[in-house]
């Protein structure tokens, strides 16, 4: 498939090198009327996985799986590849669903870490995928401690995923100076998204799924059978399954229970000569601790991938997604302004792309799953919160045992739970939702000053939803450690 066909559908991220190294042949659209056992709507990783599931779990099971563009290139062919575990959220997780459960959850999703590493090198899947962990960071005096609560819990129930490092070893690992402080954790990964999201296609056709592309659905009609209509044809099937995540804001149940906000990457040319320079040696992943997140990760051939959660203030009146959150980044200047701040040495004709993509951040930023209210064959899942590569492996389980009707771990998992009203309705939802963006991000700016947030953003601040892990950046500025000497390239 040529960049031209790929730019004119507004496909980005990863998806369009991944296209061009599968060269795969024209999409299959839906044009007949099919009936199945299950239908599975959206080709990202929660879908595959759980047509994968389900195919594995019950080989005669009918499955057909659609998909509105290409498998890959929603939020799954466009994040910025980190394959991170449930610790982080540990206090959130326990007060969800107890301390017990979010124990056995939170070693299942680091287990599957290990897992999809074992499963695409049994299925011939080169997804890029390195075992180098994840540094949960603090580049600014007011972000230190950010990670304490949780490694303090964690500790009290005989649990250390977190490893202290000192100022100096953040520096160094990091390549950075301006990360003054973190912990690590070892068993997170990196990979190319896009390449696990058509790997996993690949495989899920080989079981005998039924996958069609350029085929969105249009509407569902709610009956036993519940029906799928497409512009062309259509699915009747006894259960389904919304694998839409930020695209499940159609529906006025989901909408109430999570907010879409924007996720924008910038993405350097290989600069493999800085990296070794500045001692950025592996595929470790580095988040910091600001409320409204940066990720950044390198790639394998030495690029930079650079990627900031919530930065748009443009907020999605009425759940009304379409495509405003596809293509390039709109504060494109903005992200690579925070990318040159870590590494300065950088420079801008290394940027090589950027783009943009939704994320469906629910109030504890932990995903939800389970039935729509009064609709007991059709199921969810919504609110993976910027953290979804590798919980999406325990989505497609706990969705795959929901649609089988199976009594099990996995259907009776703490993430189960009955959809709530956690946001407003429009237009305060909106309106409000603006006010709170513009406090957040007073707070970080604040931050990076070293000056104390103004009152008024602190308080505002409180109703914004969780982000990828907790934050401390609205507290008093605690003590700074040692800082080391800035690293310059030689």
């Amino acid at each position: 498939m040529s960049s031209e066909t790929i730019d004119s559908q507004r496909l980005s991220g990863w998806l369009a090198e991944a296209l061009d190294e599968e060269n795969p042949g024209p999409p299959r659209i839906l044009k007949h009327d099919l009936q199945a056992d299950v239908c599975i709507v959206g080709g990202g990783f929660t879908g595959l996985w759980s047509a994968i599931e389900i195919k594995t779990a019950r080989p005669d099971a009918e499955v057909v799986l659609i998909e509105r563009l290409l498998c890959g290139s929603g939020a799954s062919g466009r994040n910025g590849g980190f394959v991170l575990s449930f610790w982080a959220k540990f206090e959130s997780l326990a007060k969800m669903c107890g301390p017990d459960e979010a124990l056995r959850l939170c070693q299942q999703s680091s287990q599957v870490i290990a897992e999809l590493q074992a499963f695409c090198l049994r299925h011939g899947i080169d997804a890029e995928m390195r075992l180098d962990g994840w540094l949960w960071a603090a580049t600014s005096r007011r972000q230190i401690g950010a990670w304490d609560s949780t490694v303090d819990t964690l500790a009290a129930l005989g649990q250390r995923p977190f490893e202290s490092l000192t100022p100096d070893e953040v520096a160094r690992r990091s390549g950075s100076a301006q990360h003054l402080a973190g912990v690590f954790e070892a068993a997170s990964a990196t990979l190319q998204p896009a390449r696990l999201a058509r790997g996993l296609m690949r495989h899920a056709l080989r079981l005998g799924v039924k996958i069609f592309e350029h085929s969105p659905m249009v509407r569902l009609q709610r009956d036993r059978p519940a029906t799928v209509h497409c512009a062309q044809g259509s699915v009747q099937a006894h259960r389904v399954i919304l694998a839409m995540n930020a695209w499940s804001a159609r529906f006025v149940e989901l909408r109430k229970a999570f907010v879409l906000v924007s996720s924008d990457v910038v993405m350097t040319h290989p600069v493999p000569d800085l990296l070794h320079d500045i001692g950025w040696h592996n595929g470790m992943s580095i988040s910091d601790s600001r409320m409204l997140v940066h990720y950044y990760r390198t790639t394998p051939d030495g690029r930079i991938v650079f990627g900031k959660g919530g930065g748009s203030e443009d907020l999605i009146y009425g759940g009304q997604l379409d495509q405003q959150l596809d293509g390039p980044s709109r504060i494109a200047g903005t992200v690579r302004t925070h990318l040159h701040r870590i590494y300065p040495a950088l420079q801008d004709s290394d940027i090589a792309t950027h783009w943009t993509g939704p994320i469906d951040r629910t109030r504890n930023g932990l995903p939800h799953f389970g039935a729509l209210p009064g609709t007991p064959h059709v199921f969810y899942a919504i609110g993976y919160s910027g953290n979804g590569v590798g919980p999406s492996m325990l989505g497609g389980k706990i969705l795959a045992a929901l649609a089988l009707g199976l009594d099990n771990e996995w259907a009776r998992c703490g993430l189960v739970k009955p959809l709530r009203r956690d946001f407003p309705p429009e237009p305060l939802r909106y309106w409000g939702g603006r006010l709170v963006r513009q406090a957040v991000g007073q707070i970080d700016r604040a931050a990076d000053l070293d000056q104390p947030a103004p009152w008024l953003a602190r308080q505002l601040s409180r109703l914004a939803p969780a982000g990828l892990s907790p934050t401390v950046s609205s507290a008093p500025a605690p003590k700074a450690p040692a800082r080391p000497a800035p690293r310059t390239p030689n």
